[in-house]
């Protein structure tokens, strides 16, 4: 498995609603892209979470922009009269991570587009297995482009590997945050998503994407003997979460129930 990498030619414009400062920016390809910074406040995890839980949804199936890696020039700090701007530029130069961006899209609003069931629960299941925390009435995280619901900013996901150690077992969580989910209501198919979604996220195709991680977005970690050991803690939970999808699936299912 393999993800394209563009080089940054033009820093375009923030996107200042977002908590890190992503960025438009526009690349070599002549490409416009949604830029999220390494060297923002959470630095490379958020960047991790980005990819995984990114690539995971395009590979089941869901709408989620293209995800390119982007390789940013220091030096175009020097065209920035903002000092926040040039600073995180500065701090990011490299590789970083990219979505391709939506032009003339809008965000959703549960009042004018409401998702058929089917999807509805395979973004419920996806983010429960992502343990997604920001998918809320607050900041639900989602676009409409060309009449069509897209899925966009997972760096919130898989929130424990800001803190985790080669002895943590979080596969077997629940999620109960999922009661906050704002598709939780339309999620009637979640037992018959959970069957196609084991059929789809392989073990294998897993290790494709977790082999997608840069190396050096692998910081050395107190709770882990080496980036190798981190590697693995990845696929380690993402195998177990879904031969243990019953757990989380369950809770949707009774958080959706108390909620109608």
């Amino acid at each position: 498995m393999k993800l394209r990498t563009v080089a940054a030619s033009r820093y375009v414009t923030p996107l200042r609603e977002g908590g890190s400062l992503p960025a438009i920016i526009e690349a070599d390809d002549e490409g416009l892209y949604v830029l999220k910074f390494r060297g923002a406040g959470q630095g490379p995890k958020a960047l991790i979470a980005e990819l995984l839980a990114g690539e995971i949804g395009r590979l089941a199936g869901l709408p989620v922009p293209d995800i390119v890696f982007v390789d940013l020039p220091g030096e175009l700090a020097r065209t920035e009269p903002d000092p926040e701007i040039q600073a995180l530029i500065g701090a990011s130069a490299g590789l970083n991570i990219a979505l391709d961006y939506l032009p003339g899209s809008v965000t959703f609003d549960s009042l004018v587009f409401t998702p058929e069931p089917p999807l509805a629960s395979a973004i419920v299941w996806f983010d429960a297995f992502v343990c997604n925390v920001d998918r809320t009435v607050r900041n639900v995280n989602m676009l409409i482009w060309h009449r069509r619901l897209w899925l966009i900013d997972h760096g919130a996901s898989l929130y424990f590997h800001h803190a985790w150690t080669d002895r943590d077992r979080p596969a077997t969580n629940p999620f109960a945050l999922i009661k906050d989910h704002v598709l939780l209501k339309h999620a009637s198919a979640l037992a018959e998503v959970d069957a196609q979604m084991t059929a789809l996220l392989t073990a294998d195709k897993l290790a494709g994407i977790v082999q997608l991680i840069p190396e050096d977005w692998l910081q050395d970690a107190a709770g882990f003997a080496g980036r190798g050991a981190q590697r693995r803690a990845y696929l380690d939970f993402f195998v177990q979460r879904m031969q243990s999808s019953a757990v989380f699936v369950q809770e949707a299912i009774r958080a959706r129930s108390s909620h109608l």
